[in-house]
């Protein structure tokens, strides 16, 4: 998302609105224009944060007292801003001979803080990583000795990284290097601002820092992009295929070439990160698929693409159609073609739709997408690599499905085996995904982080089931999650179930329930209670425990006397 001015953002932050979470900002530094625009940025983006200042210098006072103004705010965030000037001052006051083991000290003492909020508090953690600045007491050679303030710095931002990765998975860091890399250190940073003011950031770049927090708080909240779906002529490569011909096109290091190749590899990454690839262009389908099938400079090939629509259709019929197939929300989709014809028409028709405003150039196509961040992540899995080969085997089984007489013949033939089992720790990035991705079937649509993930597994006070799905067709991964929680010493409660609706209607809800129920009565309870909390997009699930035969209560509450329960029937094995 483009960012706009601080007066913009200071002027957003007066309109009253009901806070959607709340964020605690605690620095080292003067953080009071920071939160406004932080404030700001969230009105804008249709998420606001009720966003609590804290004290000027205080991380330690506040973080380490349980009784806290910080913990008794009870934020769903926590914002760590700990400056790059007040980290020099520690370096050169420390004795030259204790400098070499300044980065671990200081990773050890953010470390500390880390614990003691996971101590007192729910609230994920964010965490800046420090900007880097010239040494200009020792030049370059600060490069080569540990010595050196420039190295020190390089090394606690890799130990910042390697720390948070194996051991803190609740604490989201953000790259603030890269914000001032991209600005240039005049724009980022003002000795005046910080001299008098002690303002970390300088009042312009206030609002890129403030969309870099908001681009990880909405992913956290399951606001991602789950599809590209893109052009083929003039965007992915030069000229017209249906024209030029396969010779003809611009690839490789024919004329614009290079920069249509680094769009490829860009998206080639995203593919292996997890993103949808999907074709929409206005072509013959051979002639559209040729240069993938036989252009020797082509970085994309067929299998890279979830779905590939080639005809003379408008776009913004044939995204619906790529929509209803893949079956995601359609504020997931980015759209990528170089005509503004067919930009504008997909922004009019289809709102909800990302559709950047790429430049005419295509040599300023890469950097001006790497600038927008669209696909910022919070998590990642092994099952992320796999995602474009499950939806194009599951348009193996829609194609399938026509041949077969009826839908039950369809299922019988599908041979569908499941494993329904106890969250495990190997399972819970993909587990903490699916809570953060997951809208439309998801009863409750609490988002929870890898360390939630891991301390409810570990919790005798809850019960917990992934289940796992695979046909004749290929695997589908781990598809749904339940987390139930203890009531009382009869009850079991449904705390949450959230399900990836490739699989919806298809036995799966039953198959998973029965699983659910026989958990509970295993574990001797003798009721099972659940709710549906209603939001925008789960609507399809509104009536979902009614018919698995629970009992409705009012305001969305349902119970079931597991005595009575009878079994659904389905296709699935459980192994």
């Amino acid at each position: 998302m483009e960012t706009v001015s601080y007066t913009a953002l200071k002027k957003l932050a007066k309109q009253a609105s009901e806070p959607k979470k709340k964020i605690a900002v605690i620095g080292d530094c003067a953080t009071q224009q920071f939160s406004t625009a932080l404030r700001g940025e969230s009105i804008r983006r249709g998420f606001p944060l009720h966003v609590l200042d804290a004290d000027y210098d205080q991380m330690e006072a506040q973080l380490l007292d349980p009784n806290s103004e910080v913990y008794q705010f009870q934020p769903d965030y926590i914002l760590l801003f700990a400056s790059f000037e007040k980290l020099k001052n520690r370096f050169y006051d420390t004795v030259p001979a204790a400098r070499t083991g300044f980065a671990q000290r200081e990773i050890e003492r953010f470390s500390g803080l880390w614990q003691a909020i996971a101590a007192n508090s729910k609230a994920k953690i964010l965490m800046f990583d420090f900007p880097e600045a010239e040494d200009t007491v020792f030049g370059s050679y600060a490069l080569r000795t540990p010595a050196s303030f420039g190295f020190q710095v390089r090394k606690l931002n890799l130990l910042l990284s390697e720390t948070i990765a194996a051991d803190f998975p609740n604490v989201y860091p953000i790259a603030l290097s890269t914000i001032q890399t991209a600005l240039g250190r005049p724009a980022f940073f003002e000795d005046r601002t910080w001299y008098l003011a002690k303002m970390a950031v300088c009042t312009d770049a206030l609002p890129a820092v403030a969309s870099r927090i908001m681009d990880t708080i909405t992913a956290l909240a399951g606001q991602v992009k789950k599809c590209v779906v893109v052009d083929l002529d003039n965007t992915l490569w030069g000229g017209v295929i249906g024209d030029d011909g396969i010779d003809g096109i611009q690839l490789g290091e024919l004329g614009d070439g290079p920069a249509f190749a680094a769009l490829q590899r860009w998206l080639l990454e995203l593919k292996r990160r997890g993103i949808l690839l999907a074709v929409c262009s206005k072509n013959n389908d051979d002639i559209a698929r040729e240069p993938f099938e036989k252009h020797p400079e082509m970085i994309l090939r067929l299998d890279d693409f979830a779905m590939f629509v080639a005809n003379w259709e408008n776009k913004a019929q044939n995204i619906q159609n790529i929509q209803k197939t893949l079956n995601i929300g359609m504020d997931s989709f980015v759209f990528l073609d170089d005509n503004p014809f067919e930009r504008n028409l997909v922004r009019e028709m289809l709102p909800e739709v990302t559709v950047p405003e790429l430049p005419e150039d295509p040599a300023l196509v890469p950097s001006y997408l790497d600038s927008l961040h669209l696909f910022e992540a919070v998590s990642f899995s092994e099952e992320d690599a796999a995602r474009t080969a499950q939806y194009q085997a599951e348009a193996s089984r829609t194609a399938a499905q026509a041949s077969f007489g009826s839908y039950e013949d369809y299922l019988k033939a599908l041979d569908m085996k499941a494993e329904v089992l106890p969250f495990d720790s190997f399972h819970y990035p993909r587990i903490a995904q699916l809570t953060q991705r997951s809208n439309q079937f998801n009863l409750r649509t609490v988002r929870y982080s890898e360390a939630d993930i891991a301390e409810i597994a570990q919790d005798p006070d809850y019960l917990t089931r992934y289940m796992t799905l695979s046909d004749k067709y290929g695997e589908h991964g781990l598809i749904s999650v339940v987390i139930c929680k203890k009531q009382d010493d009869q009850t079991l409660f449904i705390d949450t179930w959230l399900m990836s609706c490739r699989v919806l209607r298809r036995g799966v809800e039953e198959c998973l329930f029965d699983a659910i129920v026989k958990m509970a009565a295993d574990a001797g309870y003798q009721h099972l209670t659940a709710e549906y909390l209603p939001t925008a997009k789960n609507k399809m699930v509104s009536a979902f425990y009614e018919t698995m035969g629970m009992t409705p209560l009012g305001d969305g509450r349902y119970t079931l006397e597991i005595a009575s329960y009878q079994n659904h029937v389905h296709n699935i094995t459980i192994l």
